[in-house]
């Protein structure tokens, strides 16, 4: 008789030979109850804390890809310091907008997926096909979204091949596109597209796209109120990140509150922001 492996303890033969390079399939095939679009959700309207505005931007040399930290729950702020902007691995980032639990989950699921794929295979994903796998979780969750738990990431990283950072944002279906130069998600990302939109040139330094991306949430929370500015006094800033051919590199507290502090220093003699040329 074949000896359960769960009365010796030991991990099933599948468990320790996968027949696939991605992680999402494996769990979908043994355990496919965790995956977070296969939630059973409570009955009546779920409430539930929404993550609001990503930006991102290319420069020579790589790209940028920040958030603000403010979270809401209707008309309530539910979380003053979320974090929405992750490594999904070296290359690579990705920032969360909608549903904050499930869309930080994905984002751990993700950076699984990755890790596994590099694992089993012996090299890492291209940028387009880390792209298209968050594509693929993404339309997983579409049963969750069609009842309000929708998430909408935005994916950015550094592409070896054609050597340049890249944009990629999402609709709620999975529906993936390439952004060229900047891109915005959430529920700021109009107010904060108009402000990139006016201030963007692809000769941009990195000092200049991290200023950048930091005035357009800036823009964002003026006029979107589930948008977070910097919080001076509770020292809540932006989380900044730049990908490059060097890697993955978040922007230390010091330098976020530096670049935070003096936008809104030039914001209190200039408070719609910098001016773009009429021609």
């Amino acid at each position: 008789m074949e000896a359960n492996p769960r009365s010796t303890g030991r991990l099933p033969a599948a468990f320790l030979t996968p027949g696939s390079s991605s992680f999402l399939d494996f769990l979908s095939a043994h355990s496919p109850d965790v995956l977070p679009g296969n939630r059973k959700l409570p009955e009546g309207v779920v409430e539930a804390p929404h993550g609001t505005t990503i930006v991102a931007a290319t420069f020579p040399g790589g790209v940028v890809l920040a958030g603000d930290r403010r979270a809401t729950m209707g008309n309530m702020i539910a979380q003053r310091d979320i974090e929405k902007v992750f490594p999904a691995d070296e290359y690579s980032a990705v920032g969360i907008a909608g549903t904050a639990g499930l869309a930080v989950e994905m984002v751990k699921l993700f950076q699984l997926e990755l890790e596994h794929f590099e694992k089993v295979e012996g090299a890492t994903l291209s940028l387009e096909g880390k792209a298209n796998r968050l594509s693929t979780m993404i339309r997983g969750n579409l049963g969750m979204a069609m009842q309000g738990l929708a998430v909408v990431p935005l994916f950015a990283g550094w592409d070896e091949g054609k050597e340049k950072g890249r944009i990629f944002s999402y609709d709620v279906t999975g529906g993936r596109s390439e952004e060229h130069g900047f891109a915005a998600t959430g529920s700021g990302s109009i107010f904060a597209r108009g402000s990139m939109k006016k201030l963007y040139r692809d000769d941009l330094t990195e000092q200049q796209a991290t200023t950048l991306v930091v005035q357009a949430l800036y823009d964002a929370a003026d006029d979107d109120s589930a948008t977070g500015g910097p919080d001076l006094a509770r020292r809540i800033f932006p989380i900044v990140t730049v990908i490059t051919d060097e890697g993955f590199r978040r922007l230390t507290e010091a330098e976020s509150s530096e670049l935070a502090r003096s936008i809104t220093e030039r914001r209190l003699e200039q408070p719609d922001g910098p001016r773009a040329a009429l021609l």
